[in-house]
């Protein structure tokens, strides 16, 4: 499958960027990825004071400081979604649509999922609701499909849908001109649940509802416990211990996604301390390079 990286770090905010590079300093193969605008979050921050080093920064400053230091260690943003992690023994597979990566170690730092799921998604999640459209489209030819959707990207999958599907739908989750195939229709109601027994058989709406084999919430990201099998999480989010090493062997975690106080410095600081856990854990688990 081509080259197994020793750390794959999920996340572009300050918990990400910072595992980089630390693990980047400590030689190690490293490959991240995320977002080329590093952190919706971030960019949008009006103020932040408490950054050392940095009095009363814009976040979309901070971001520029940011990627600049990332520039200057040669580290690259690899732009696509993780869909799964699975814990593979002495390796992780990290699932991109029909791609794998592979990785010795991994650091999630996701940040926090501000959309929680509909009522009945996780239920049926594998029984008729998708988080990847172009993964499963070929198992609704012919059938009726409706896609929630987060982002703008989101489009394009819809529109490779709505080719095999006999009917698609598309409710926009955000406000915009919208690049779809004529054959979509677009829903401007918000869905509330996900009804099914052991399939789903429809979506209600704010308003009405719609009788569909299968439903994908395109999101910007899937939350922690979805994305790694097996992951202890405890109130919403990845339980960690000191080290930021989660309950799974080579998997560690560090920012937002780990706990409160939502604050950059803090997740920066357990960016290093991941990063740290991890390369001590290939040092010993693999032994030095």
């Amino acid at each position: 499958m081509g080259e197994r990286y020793d750390i794959a770090i999920i996340g572009t905010g300050p918990a990400g960027l910072e595992a980089a590079i630390n693990a980047k300093i400590r030689n190690k193969n490293i490959i991240l990825f995320g977002n080329k605008e590093l952190s919706a979050k971030l960019m949008k921050a009006p103020k932040v004071n408490n950054f050392l080093g940095f009095p009363n920064v814009t976040g979309n400053e901070l971001k520029n400081h940011f990627a600049a230091h990332i520039a200057a260690m040669g580290i690259g943003i690899v732009n696509e979604k993780i869909n799964n992690i699975y814990a593979m023994g002495d390796y992780f597979a990290l699932m991109v649509n029909e791609k794998m990566y592979e990785a010795k170690a991994i650091i999630l730092a996701t940040g926090i999922e501000y959309t929680k799921p509909l009522k009945g998604e996780e239920k049926l999640l594998g029984k008729g609701v998708g988080y990847c459209a172009t993964c499963d489209a070929p198992l609704y030819k012919g059938k009726t499909v409706v896609i929630v959707g987060y982002n703008k990207e989101s489009e394009e999958e819809t529109n490779y849908v709505s080719e095999l599907s006999s009917k698609t739908y598309y409710i926009p989750m955000y406000r915009g001109e919208y690049n779809l195939n004529a054959n979509v229709e677009i829903i401007n109601y918000k869905p509330l649940e996900i009804i099914g027994e052991d399939r789903v058989t429809k979506v209600i709406l704010e308003q009405g509802e719609i009788t569909t084999d299968g439903i994908f919430m395109l999101r910007d990201s899937v939350s922690p416990g979805q994305l790694v099998p097996g992951l202890e999480i405890e109130e919403g989010h990845i339980k960690v211990d000191r080290n930021m090493k989660t309950n799974i062997e080579g998997c560690y975690a560090a920012g937002d996604c780990t706990g409160k106080p939502y604050q950059y410095i803090k997740a920066a600081g357990e960016g290093l301390v991941a990063a740290l856990g991890a390369v001590s854990y290939l040092d010993k688990a693999h032994g030095n390079k």
